[in-house]
């Protein structure tokens, strides 16, 4: 399939271009406004307990299963304290735009915000969106820079804001988009970067009245067409991309949703390229070394195990160089790897386990400060730009802030 700007917009726009660099529609959108209404908070945390109730009792029975020798729990470091939030449920993703403000999205349309730096957090709640409509949204997304905002939402929601979250415009979506949303950065004022689903990258420069396609076509008509690309899994593919993670220059890493090869795209590049897995074990996750391509990438597998490549890979090979790092996770998968400087490093994962390096990613010793919480940790997060704060996100309203 190929991908055209074209694609992203409303369907009154009549095109067979298969790409065209500048489109425009009429715009249709709404303004909602941020509110601390008791009844939806009231009804956030109704709907919320009879969910996590029942999970948290499910988790309670692995509590302190965590598959660490007793002698290296014992000996284990705890340097993240848990942060109090207005609702229990699964948190997605967390951003700032100054040392004090931020906020964080989840589960059943939860969505908080600070203004001490994280110390507190203020549920927030759309008052033009209706309370039962509100809560089948999971956020997923959220990024911030000099008070504008972008959140992705599923089902399909993009909202913005231009004035630090006070009020929010709903983006309209073509049902032509090349796949589901999964990603957006902000750029700037009015500028934004969204990858979706099936490996298309749009930008917009006017606060998404128009966005302009990066790449030429979707992953897998680029795969369909190269069966010989060498890469198993490649030829063929017929799914979705998952995990794409962006690096501070733009460049992108994708993992297949099946986890058996991964891609890279770096702008300028018409296509995706493809790159082997090296290993029998299924990809669970991906990213870049201090988010940076040039340093080298982390990979995770089924089974715990840990995986980080050289500096400057060679993205225009098959297969990289990767090294086993040393972490003894009891089998538990890890979700996220994090670098908080050159030598520190945090990886989280399957019941709340952590980990932390001090030598650069070689030798991981476990970390306890979520060890009798029950539940998972899906996501690590260091802000350098703000003092290098750094935040842990995990199931049951779980947000981990580092102390140190």
């Amino acid at each position: 399939m190929k991908i055209s700007t074209a694609a992203i917009l409303s369907t009154v726009v009549g095109t067979s271009s298969a790409f065209a660099p500048h489109l425009s529609r009429a715009r249709t959108s709404s303004t909602l406004f941020m509110g601390t209404e008791n009844g939806s908070e009231d009804r956030r945390t109704f709907v919320t307990k009879s969910a996590t109730t029942a999970a948290g009792a499910t988790a309670a029975v692995v509590s302190g299963m965590t598959g660490i020798p007793a002698d290296a729990e014992a000996a284990a470091s705890k340097m993240w304290q848990p942060v109090k939030l207005p609702f229990e449920d699964t948190l997605y993703d967390i951003d700032f735009d100054s040392e004090t403000h931020g906020y964080l999205v989840g589960a059943r349309g939860s969505f908080a915000e600070t203004n001490d730096g994280g110390k507190t957090w203020e549920a927030r709640s759309f008052s033009n969106l209706d309370a039962e409509e509100e809560v089948t949204y999971r956020f997923q997304v959220a990024s911030f820079s000099d008070g504008e905002g972008w959140v992705l939402g599923k089902p399909t929601l993009m909202l913005h804001t231009k004035d630090a979250g006070k009020s929010w415009e709903r983006i309209p979506m073509s049902p032509k988009l090349p796949g589901e949303p999964t990603s957006i950065i902000s750029l700037g004022p009015s500028k934004a970067e969204m990858t979706t689903s099936q490996g298309a990258v749009y930008t917009t420069e006017n606060a998404g009245r128009n966005w302009k396609a990066q790449v030429k076509e979707t992953i897998d008509a680029t795969l369909n067409r190269i069966s010989s690309s060498g890469v198993s899994g490649a030829s063929y593919f017929s799914g979705s991309i998952i995990n794409q993670v962006r690096d501070t220059n733009g460049a992108y890493l994708a993992v297949s949703s099946r986890g058996n090869f991964f891609l890279t795209w770096e702008p300028g590049q018409d296509f995706w390229i493809p790159h082997n897995r090296g290993t029998p074990r299924r990809i669970q996750s991906m990213g870049f070394i201090q988010g940076k391509i040039n340093n080298g990438l982390w990979m995770t597998l089924n089974g715990g195990k840990l995986l980080i490549s050289s500096k400057t890979p060679d993205l225009t090979q098959d297969s990289f160089d990767f090294v086993e790092a040393d972490i003894k996770t009891g089998g538990y998968g890890l979700t996220d790897v994090a670098w908080r400087n050159d030598d520190e490093v945090w990886a989280v994962g399957g019941s709340n386990t952590m980990y932390v390096s001090n030598d650069g990613g070689k030798k991981f010793k476990f970390d306890k400060s979520a060890n009798d919480i029950p539940g998972n940790l899906y996501n690590v997060k260091f802000f350098p730009e703000f003092g290098n704060m750094g935040w842990a996100l995990g199931s049951n309203g779980l947000l981990l802030r580092y102390v140190g």
